[in-house]
């Protein structure tokens, strides 16, 4: 008989990238690399890569943790995942991340933009609607560790401190700003205000590339002197940042090592955030099955291009281990010491301790343990570690360490409909408030409740009406 030319790991329910219809889905392993095999009755056979790292993906499968739900839910399950997003009481994850579109209006046109904003789309949220939306986070998460304010871009609200002011009245650990940085660049006085809600303040700062063309393709414009001039306002001012960068396979991708050697040199950057874009669809000729740039290849090009960091370091993060992966440093004067790897995956996926199993290298042994004393978070006030460095556990570290002195590196994986994985976006925890009072995940929300898509979602739903059984299909008393 002769064999597959794959081997078989696991079954789950993906999209039909036609018609968005749920289908089975086989996770199969083929020359080092994860595919996902479906079928669709309409549209016939997909096949999309995962992952080019088997081990890395059979890793994140055992870096799991019991889900966090939140404290509230805002629709009932009835049509089954991922059409009751809301979020239903199925979901298995709190948000980690609370977004808030504050408006659809931008300075820029970025041709990669998710939400399709521009100088086109006028319109600004009102503040009671804002309001009530924050009201919605605060009720689902009671203390919600991070709300991003985005957009469109959201500095050019005409009410936006008024919207900081807001957050700032409510139970929030941690208050960022999605940003492309082009009023901080234009204007001292807008920088020194944002100064002023430092600490447990953060800018999320578009930062894509050293090169011109890069930048005009992925943002339609040169933003160099721009994200420059905005990241020495920063430094001046201390107003922690975070540079996110949108990835694009055999575009930017050469970049990362020259970024985080770049972020490790700027004082006020607290890390690096890379998000793979996935054109597979789009554009004619990309093969999904080929061309898609996955989470471990840009793990594996983050430890190829710059020292910093060993496989051991970058590790899934276990609220989501299929869609992001996350190292962790301190940056200790002229040093920068990687942390993640000495902490130990029973201690990520245990209770909390006060202790810590070190590795055998006796000098970062004895430099970490002189650290595990008390310290500060990004507003001001914890006493370990584990709040120092969202999803690490309770470690106790020192005195006079601050949130300055944290820098982390992530890769951060959006779904799309090729994908797809229902059993995955179960443990989405970045997730987005609604108008109507819904908190619907990222992933599911780009596909099925973005405009134009909302209207999909309608006819989706429709398919998966709950229907009474027929009395001759109903079980004998």
């Amino acid at each position: 008989m002769p064999d597959r030319p794959y081997l078989f790991y696991e079954l789950t329910n993906g999209l039909c990238v036609e018609c968005l219809r749920k289908v089975e889905a086989k996770i199969v392993f083929q020359d080092g690399q994860v595919f996902m095999l479906k079928h669709c009755p309409e549209h016939g056979g997909q096949r999309v890569l995962l992952s080019t790292d088997v081990d890395y993906y059979k890793l994140s499968r055992s870096f799991l943790k019991p889900g966090q739900t939140p404290f509230k839910f805002n629709t009932p399950t009835r049509y089954g995942c991922p059409y009751d997003c809301g979020v239903c009481p199925d979901h298995e994850q709190h948000a980690c991340v609370s977004l808030l579109e504050i408006t659809d209006h931008c300075n820029m046109r970025c041709p990669v933009c998710y939400a399709d904003s521009s100088p086109a789309r006028l319109p600004h949220r009102p503040l009671d609607e804002i309001e009530r939306m924050l009201d919605r986070i605060v009720a689902n998460e009671q203390q919600p560790d991070v709300v991003q304010i985005s957009g469109g871009e959201p500095t050019i609200h005409p009410d936006f401190f008024a919207v900081l002011d807001m957050a700032r009245a409510r139970p929030i650990k941690h208050l960022m700003v999605n940003t492309n940085g082009v009023r901080i660049a234009a204007s001292e006085e807008f920088t020194a205000r944002l100064a002023s809600y430092m600490p447990g303040f953060e800018l999320y700062l578009q930062f894509d590339s050293f090169e011109r063309d890069v930048l005009m393709e992925l943002r339609g414009g040169d933003m160099r002197a721009q994200r420059l001039a905005a990241l020495d306002r920063l430094n001046r001012h201390g107003i922690s940042t975070t540079l996110v960068v949108t990835l694009k396979k055999g575009l930017n991708d050469g970049e990362v090592g020259k970024i985080i050697q770049f972020a490790l040199e700027q004082p006020c950057v607290r890390g690096v955030t890379f998000q793979p874009v996935q054109v597979a669809g789009r554009a004619e000729g990309v093969d999904p099955a080929r061309d898609r740039l996955t989470l471990s290849e840009v793990r594996r090009q983050i430890l190829d291009q710059h020292p910093l960091f060993q496989p051991e370091d970058i590790i899934p993060v276990p609220c989501h281990p299929d869609c992001i992966a996350m190292a962790y440093a301190l940056k200790l004067g002229t040093d920068t010491v990687p942390l993640t790897s000495l902490i130990g995956r029973d201690v990520l996926l245990g209770p909390a301790a006060s202790t810590i199993n070190y590795e055998s290298d006796p000098a970062i042994a004895k430099r970490i343990l002189e650290l595990f004393s008390t310290g500060l978070s990004p507003d001001g006030s914890a006493t370990t570690l584990g709040r120092l460095l969202c999803c690490l556990p309770e470690v106790r570290v020192p005195e006079s360490l601050g949130y300055a002195n944290v820098f982390r590196v992530v890769v951060m994986q959006f779904m799309d409909a090729y994908n797809f994985d229902v059993r995955s976006v179960k443990r989405s925890c970045i997730q987005i408030a609604q108008p109507d009072g819904r908190m619907i995940p990222f992933d599911t929300h780009n596909i099925f409740y973005r405009d134009p898509a909302r209207s999909r979602i309608v006819e989706l739903q429709a398919l998966y009406e709950p229907r009474p059984i027929p009395l001759s299909l109903r079980p004998r008393a």
